[in-house]
């Protein structure tokens, strides 16, 4: 077999010579920028070339049906509500990724999430994570809740929480990890444990992470969902779900419902996903040193309370973040001194680079108030016992310089600071 030149240092990399000291300081970088990487280069080439004909991108099969040989006899397609050369490759691609058998892709995130719930049948109970996303909990209580499917919200930052739930009706533990919109942490290993000892599923909405930080299938998760709207699609161009499960027969199960229910998702936004994925390792990368920088910020500021990012060691479960993922994500939340909506409104409409609109995990940054906007469905009560205060601003923060954030967002800060003559003039509800 022949012999590298990586194959050589490796074997005694303390007897390595190589002619003159900075040639050796220059391999020594790449040899560990290639150790430090390995993730991304797995990522990128899990994107196949085309084998018909050598395109090195996917191509688009923009097509509605197939030609068979023979009634009943295809090669390996016959219609694109059950499936398409494009969405497959996705599909493969994005199972690979978080270790997964098996892969689905959907026309939403929500679409995804109805997908799984579609497992469950009348009677049995979503044990939920409290701090949940809008649209789960309007699909839950609003659609599934008429079919005799219940949910139960607890907190699941502690697994405690989650063992002492449980009843004879619990068929699916469902995590968002980080949340949205608090960052709330739930450790993926100690709840799947829980789960498995109860024959439960574990679903984990691992949207706010992506597989470039965390994969919750490796942890002990059963299933994972992504909006690939999100980061994984990184552009905000899109609108995709993705499904992953850990075994075939649970992934046969979710393919048969996205091919009843037809929710499938087209060969275009497919591709833009695939295209997504190329650059995610290193979006992600910059979009954690980012945040990183804005969380320290507003840590800060004196019109800031309270600031939710899990890099920072004051976050609760900030050392279980650290163990079951390689970053922290590029979203920070946080609420204000003045906890109004009125003064929580005034920044999210006073910023220049953090443009105000729903969504998240693009290269522009964006922010937006949940009470009004992503949160809205969810009653007040509910809503503040999750911690989703009236002032509470969500950013997502892109990929601009930091420093040009960090002045945006601490200009339209400033119009809030606590003062007497703020408080009694604009927000005289607000408690200080």
């Amino acid at each position: 077999m022949r012999t590298g030149f990586l194959d050589v240092y490796r074997s005694s990399p303390g007897n390595f010579l190589v002619s003159g000291m900075e040639n050796c300081k220059q391999f020594l970088t790449i040899f560990n920028l290639y150790q430090t990487m390995s993730n991304a280069t797995n990522l990128i080439h899990s994107i196949p070339v085309d084998e018909l004909t050598g395109s090195i991108s996917v191509p688009i099969y923009q097509t509605s049906t197939f030609v068979q040989d023979e009634p009943g006899v295809n090669r390996g397609y016959d219609y694109a509500r059950s499936n398409n050369p494009t969405r497959a490759t996705l599909e493969k691609i994005i199972a690979t990724l978080e270790g997964g058998k098996t892969g689905a892709a959907f026309a939403s995130g929500l679409a995804a999430i109805d997908a799984v719930v579609k497992l469950l049948q009348s009677g049995d109970e979503i044990l939920a994570v409290d701090d949940i996303y809008g649209g789960a909990f309007r699909l839950f209580t609003q659609v599934y809740a008429k079919f005799g499917i219940t949910v139960n919200y607890v907190d699941t930052t502690n697994a405690d929480n989650v063992a002492k739930a449980i009843t004879p009706a619990t068929k699916l533990i469902w995590l968002e990890t980080p949340t949205n919109p608090t960052l709330k942490i739930s450790d993926i290993a100690a709840i799947g444990a829980i789960a498995k000892q109860h024959n439960i599923l574990l679903c984990v909405d691992s949207t706010f992470a992506s597989p470039a930080l965390q994969q919750p299938i490796k942890l002990g998760a059963d299933i994972v969902v992504h909006s690939a709207t999100k980061y994984i699609g990184g552009h905000s161009d899109l609108i995709a779900g993705l499904v992953v499960c850990k075994t075939e027969e649970l992934g046969a199960q979710i393919k048969f419902y996205q091919n009843a229910s037809g929710a499938i998702l087209g060969p275009q936004d497919s591709w833009l996903v695939i295209r997504g994925v190329e650059t995610l390792y290193l979006r992600m990368q910059q979009h954690c040193k980012n945040a990183q920088a804005v969380a320290e910020f507003l840590q800060t500021h004196p019109a800031v309370d309270k600031v939710y990012y899990p890099g920072l060691a004051t976050h609760h479960n900030h050392d279980i973040a650290a163990e079951q993922a390689s970053g922290f994500g590029g979203i920070v939340s946080f609420t204000l001194k003045i906890d109004t909506a009125e003064a929580a409104k005034d920044v999210v409409c006073g910023t220049r680079y953090f443009k105000l609109a729903e969504s998240l995990g693009g290269i522009k940054s964006l922010l937006c108030h949940p009470a009004n906007m992503t949160h809205k469905t969810i009653p007040a009560e509910k809503r503040h016992a999750a911690g989703v205060a009236d002032s509470l601003v969500r950013l997502s923060v892109g990929l601009e310089d930091a420093e040009d954030l960090i002045a945006d967002i601490a200009q339209a800060l400033d119009k809030v600071i606590p003062t007497k003559t703020v408080t009694a003039h604009k927000y005289e509800s607000a408690v200080l």
